[in-house]
């Protein structure tokens, strides 16, 4: 007789963030940059209607406690550090912060019993890579299979998750570590403009960690789904540049999620023929993208509490958010039918069923 695939559960996650919080010290910095009095005073606004209130940083203060942008901080060079100073301070902190989050899974982490190591990052290159350093860290036996899922951008957090759920669905015994970690205050510019330091100022550095098995415990993972936005390459872009990587995020974002996720066929693509299930982990990417998934779906304010709290206290972090809002509702002990969702690059979004 055939046996039915096991259920993958995402057991354990934790989660991390450096100790240093530069959101203010970045608007005060992009304020100066503004020398329209009249474009300074609407930068100003939109800031105080991000929804954020902290955003971290692996960059350290300065030795009289300064921010990165201030005298002797780390972008205190002229036109900013190139790329492969970046690079290298990616290589120092990244692994750093990803242990911080695997230590915080505490006794739920185990690496003897360890089979497989999934890693998400896009905010940085090295290699040997991030899944090789960490598992040489961890104490990872030589024969983990090793996955690294790189520059997807902000979903990649929800490719790890499914990447993990068919591991454990082809091999039952698998246990899978599940690793995001990025560092995204590493890719400051010189913009001079509102919409692109707008967009800067969303973003923040931060780890998850998470255990996935087949053994009892946690969230169920379920079915996943795909979305890519038809015309919209251009929305939203991840450039490598001279001096760190260039992100390109559009105003019109909020506004064509909005209309695809209104649509009748894309909610029955993401929930099936039942309604918004009750339980919505969706990717913090900034108030007005939360703002335009709420009204798209039609679902109370406090549908996305998590997120909303989430985007308050730490920020983008690109593809470790997703993962954070996912251990809010496991730390509260949510309960019922979920989808986790998240927007990136493309435009497109990644989704994974649940049940808590």
């Amino acid at each position: 007789m055939n046996r039915p695939p096991p259920s993958p559960r995402l057991n354990a996650l934790a989660t991390a963030v450096p100790g240093h919080d530069i959101h203010q010290p970045f608007i005060d910095w992009a304020t100066a940059r503004l020398t329209d009095e009249r474009i300074r005073a609407l930068f100003a606004r939109m800031a105080a209607r991000s929804g954020i209130d902290h955003r971290w940083s692996v960059l350290p203060p300065t030795a009289d406690g300064g921010s990165p942008v201030a005298t002797g901080g780390f972008y205190d060079t002229p036109d900013l550090p190139p790329t492969s100073v970046r690079m290298r301070a990616y290589a120092g902190h990244a692994p750093a912060l990803a242990m911080a989050a695997i230590a915080n899974l505490g006794s739920a982490f185990d690496a003897a019993r360890v089979t497989h190591l999934v890693v998400a990052s896009c905010t940085g290159f090295v290699a040997p890579g991030i899944d090789q350093i960490l598992a040489r860290r961890l104490g990872l036996s030589a024969t983990v299979e090793r996955v690294l899922i790189g520059f997807m951008g902000c979903y990649a957090g929800v490719t790890a998750l499914r990447t993990a759920r068919h591991i454990v669905r082809s091999e039952p015994g698998a246990v899978v570590l599940v690793v995001s970690v990025e560092l995204s205050t590493l890719h400051l510019s010189l913009a001079d403009a509102p919409e692109p330091l707008l967009a800067m100022l969303q973003f923040s550095d931060g780890a998850a960690a998470g255990i996935v098995s087949a053994s009892p415990g946690g969230i169920e993972l379920g079915d996943g789904r795909s979305l890519a936005l038809d015309d919209s390459e251009e929305l939203i872009r991840w450039d490598i540049g001279d001096r760190g990587f260039e992100m390109t995020l559009s105003g019109e974002v909020p506004a064509r999620l909005r209309e695809t996720l209104g649509q009748p066929g894309v909610q029955r693509a993401l929930f099936g023929d039942t309604h918004t299930p009750p339980l919505l982990a969706v990717h913090a990417g900034g108030r007005s993208v939360l703002d335009a998934v709420e009204h798209a779906l039609d679902v109370a304010p406090e549908a996305l509490a998590d997120s909303r709290d989430i985007l308050a206290r730490f920020g983008n972090m690109s593809s470790a958010t997703i993962l954070f809002v996912l251990a809010a509702m496991m730390a509260r002990g949510a309960r019922g039918e979920g989808l986790a969702i998240a927007f990136g690059p493309g435009l497109a979004a990644e989704a994974i069923r649940f049940r808590a």
